[in-house]
């Protein structure tokens, strides 16, 4: 039997591929996201602190939750119900190193932490994602059947001791600014210039044997086709917290990393003014991890 926290926009459809091979008792501090989770099936609590008793020995509690104070909320809402040889996984976007210093302190306790770097988006979530863990070889191998069950096959990695997990994610995320910026400003080129090509079958073109072929031209010439000008949205993109926790690490171990800093850089400018490029960065985004988008008024 598997506990789950979180049934937000990833939660929800990755509690329900849980379901059709585990147990699972679900909670959200959202009533709502609870009768959501009822409706297909799941038992949920709600009150998280009785989560764990609901749970046969050798608990594993997932939790998709905000990173920050909200992973230690949970933590402390859970932990005096929990035993020696339980595992809490952390598969948000926590900082690597708050995932270290939470595994070290629960392990005072026989507690087992795995900090889990999840991704894939909403098709991820629902059809199997891409997973990087970190924290104890025992607590990885416990644990391997729900992640299997999560992921895709060949899409799960140990990746090393507590916080490597997250910050293999980290860098996942630091990747992932960089090549979305790439495509905007590309298709801003060909929105802008002399020539003025169906940016919907460019995308599909580009994706059928082509060097840069890839989900995110996929999911752009997805985007085109609902709304070919993206005249509905804002060039403004949202996020760039692990951006920023990537490009500090790279400042602090003196790693260059100019191209993800500038896409970073980039993401803020797009707050100040529209371009076109954002749209495209935003309209992506919006349909992988269903993030909030500024609309045109």
């Amino acid at each position: 039997m598997i506990g789950f926290i979180g049934l937000g926009r990833m939660g929800l459809r990755m509690v329900s591929r849980i379901s059709k091979k585990h147990k699972v008792v679900a909670y959200d501090i959202d009533s709502q996201a609870r009768n959501k989770a009822r409706e297909l099936d799941i038992e949920t609590v709600d009150d998280l602190s009785e989560l764990p008793a609901q749970l046969a020995s050798r608990r594993i509690i997932w939790m998709m939750v905000p990173a920050g104070a909200p992973v230690d909320e949970v933590i402390n809402s859970i932990q005096d119900g929990l035993e020696q040889g339980d595992i809490i996984i952390d598969g948000g976007n926590s900082h690597y190193n708050d995932s270290t210093q939470r595994a070290e302190t629960l392990s005072k306790r026989g507690i087992h932490y795995l900090d889990v770097g999840t991704s894939g988006g909403l098709e991820g979530a629902e059809k199997g994602a891409s997973l990087t863990a970190g924290g104890p070889v025992e607590a990885y191998e416990a644990a391997y059947p729900l992640l299997e069950t999560i992921a895709l096959p060949n899409a799960i990695l140990h990746c090393g001791a507590s916080g490597a997990g997250h910050y293999v994610k980290m860098v996942h995320n630091g990747i992932e600014y960089a090549m979305l910026q790439a495509i905007g400003e590309g298709f801003e080129m060909l929105h802008s210039g002399s020539y003025h090509p169906d940016l919907a079958k460019v995308a599909e073109v580009w994706n059928n044997g082509c060097v840069i072929r890839s989900w995110m031209l996929e999911l752009a010439a997805r985007a085109f086709t609902n709304d070919p000008g993206l005249n509905s949205l804002r060039g403004e993109v949202g996020g760039g917290e692990t951006g920023r926790w990537m490009v500090e690490t790279a400042m602090k171990e003196e790693i260059p990393t100019p191209v993800i800093a500038l896409s970073l850089l980039t993401r803020y400018q797009s707050r100040q003014e529209d371009s076109f490029s954002g749209k495209v960065v935003s309209a992506i985004r919006r349909e992988f991890g269903g993030h909030p988008v500024k609309l045109s008024e």
